[in-house]
């Protein structure tokens, strides 16, 4: 029974983990962006997270409401942050072209 307490308990704390990531990722983002990717708007978002955040901190993982937080949590990591990511241009690597390979311009053989 203790092996099953401590896997709730990491389990607990990954979502935490997880949640307060988002949370702070959407603080950090642009309010801009996200009217041009049009996803709803930064404080939506800081509400929804901030509770998904709150909710994993105060109830067991085994409730409904944890899980309501990780959806909410999962929604913005693959469908918000991307694009967000892509109009502020937060994404990858810093500088250079798209044309770039590993060792430097690629410039078709040339």
């Amino acid at each position: 029974m203790q092996g099953f307490a401590n896997l709730m308990w990491l389990l607990s704390l990954a979502l935490i983990v997880f949640s307060g990531f988002a949370l702070i990722d959407a603080a950090v983002r642009r309010e801009d962006a996200y009217r041009a990717a049009d996803k709803k708007t930064k404080p939506f978002w800081l509400i929804i997270l901030g509770l998904a955040f709150i909710v994993n901190l105060l109830f067991p993982i085994l409730s409904f409401l944890p899980i309501i937080g990780l959806v909410a949590t999962i929604v913005y990591m693959v469908d918000v942050r991307p694009a967000i990511r892509q109009i502020s241009g937060g994404g990858g690597r810093r500088g250079g072209s798209s044309s770039d390979g590993p060792y430097g311009p690629y410039n078709g053989g040339r």
